[in-house]
């Protein structure tokens, strides 16, 4: 049988983290002298007392050494226990949320997914706005180094808890986990520092600047306001373009670059076939209007590369309304959503680095039906991919692609119509974030859907941040036996 002891004592530590978390919104509304401020007080000691027994009700077993199957529950506990605790302060306080939209909004937040169950952003305090930021900026990477923080204690292989995240260190930069954990965590804070200096200099309130750069460097999306960035049209906007493709590229470049390595960042295969995709789709779409609709470069090449960036990055800001651009352009933004940003990045959906790897083995198997005799490994960047990397890859795309189909099917059978329910599972899967379709509210809340479509989307967005396997293997008999 196996023990859930260590699993549960890291969760605890990391829901009474969240539950401190929690005391910043609580300070935001009380100096501003909201009410709301005793909700997140009653959310932090509920949340906060649970983490701490239950991590004292575990602590026998931080000495046993966590295996892959402990580790693998764990990686799917953090991501639906965090949530769960993370609703609270939307249903004790505002908005009054049911628990389906605060768990939908919670988990939206967590798996910087982006799309909102709340109709009217622009009336809530100021606490609940910062705390639907504070989520994702945890969700995006910062979850990820607190629990890397604490699983040396556990005896866990660090390289272990990436992959099982669905990270590609693409090598190992540092000796240990802990290393890699400080290096990345203070990259992360760094950028969002750097990004909210820069969108308060551009003319971003100071609570608006902070709260963009939270959602922005996790590439979740969230916004304070119902129009979401279309209130900072202009140079925010391509700030903002910057901040999101710096979030979606390898961390981990980043920590040799701050170790005085500039080239691997260059040289890195993924990078350079992220940033040649996404010029090629900011080209296509911003063509594409200027032939259909004769509007001036300038302006067009703004809003298509803002827009653009969010989409393909996962990040879901808005600031036009891209249903209208044409089928051409509304495509590629489908495209682009479902390839998503790099591996050990904060980006989402289905990463580069896959798509390198399918498209290699594409070819490979391509060449060897007219030379059959003559042997052809998969190679990337000139070293051969191992089978076993191959085989994951193309499993992968197999159980994308049925689950994002089922998806498809079911939110069609909840009610909803057929834009919607395809756009809807392609934003939780991916978790990009924005939904189109005639059941979505004018501010692109999904408050008007069945609560059916919201667990199925809720699910869809567990599926996509977890990156599918490390979820459906719990679904496995054998998985569970001794």
């Amino acid at each position: 049988m196996i023990d859930l002891r260590p699993v549960g004592y890291v969760i605890g530590l990391l829901v009474a983290v969240l539950g401190a978390a929690m005391l910043v919104p609580m300070a935001i509304d009380w100096q501003r002298g909201d009410p709301h401020w005793r909700s997140f007080l009653e959310s932090s000691f509920l949340t906060t007392t649970f983490g701490i027994l239950t991590a004292l009700a575990c602590q026998n077993a931080v000495r046993k050494t966590m295996n892959l199957k402990q580790s693998f529950i764990l990686t799917s506990g953090v991501w639906l226990a965090l949530p769960l605790f993370g609703s609270l302060p939307f249903m004790l306080g505002a908005p009054g949320a049911s628990f389906t939209d605060a768990y939908f909004e919670a988990m939206s937040g967590m798996t910087t997914t982006g799309t909102t169950a709340f109709p009217h952003l622009d009336g809530l305090p100021y606490g609940t706005n910062l705390w639907r930021g504070i989520l994702q900026w945890l969700g995006g990477l910062g979850i990820v180094i607190v629990a890397m923080i604490f699983l040396p204690v556990m005896k866990v292989g660090g390289m272990q808890y990436f992959r099982s995240e669905g990270f590609d260190t693409l090598g190992k930069v540092l000796p240990r986990a802990f290393d890699i954990s400080t290096a990345m965590i203070r990259i992360y804070i760094g950028l969002t520092v750097l990004c909210a200096g820069v969108y308060a200099a551009l003319g971003m309130t100071s609570f608006d600047a902070v709260m963009h750069a939270l959602t922005t460097m996790s590439t979740g999306g969230f916004s304070n306001y119902d129009a979401s960035f279309a209130v900072y049209r202009g140079p925010a906007e391509y700030a903002s373009s910057v901040f999101m493709i710096l979030a979606a590229l390898p961390f981990i470049r980043f920590v040799q670059l701050t170790q005085g390595h500039a080239g691997p960042i260059w040289r890195d295969i993924q990078v350079r076939a992220f940033l040649r995709w996404m010029a090629y789709a900011i080209g296509v779409v911003v063509a594409y209007r200027m032939w259909l609709h004769e509007t001036a470069f300038w302006p067009t090449l703004r809003e298509v590369t803002f827009n653009v960036v969010t989409i393909f990055t996962g990040t879901g800001y808005a600031s036009e309304d891209v249903t209208k651009w044409g089928h051409l352009a509304f495509v590629v933004l489908i495209i682009t959503g479902l390839i998503g940003g790099c591996t050990a990045s904060t980006g989402c959906s289905v990463k580069v680095f896959r798509y390198l790897i399918l498209f290699e083995a594409i070819k490979t198997q391509i060449r060897r039906l007219y030379s059959p005799h003559r042997v052809r490994p998969v190679r990337l960047a000139g070293r051969p991919v191992e089978d076993e990397v191959i085989g994951s890859v193309i499993a992968f795309f197999a159980l994308f692609i049925l689950s994002f189909g089922l998806l498809i099917v079911g939110l069609s059978l909840a009610g909803l119509q057929t834009r919607t329910a395809l756009t809807g599972a392609w934003t939780a899967i991916a978790n990009v974030g924005p939904v189109w379709g005639p059941e979505v509210s004018a501010t692109g809340s999904v408050d008007k859907f069945p609560a059916a479509a919201k667990w199925m989307m809720i699910f869809g967005m567990f599926l996509g941040r977890l990156e599918l396997m490390t979820v459906f293997v719990l679904f496995l008999p054998r998985f569970w036996r001794s």
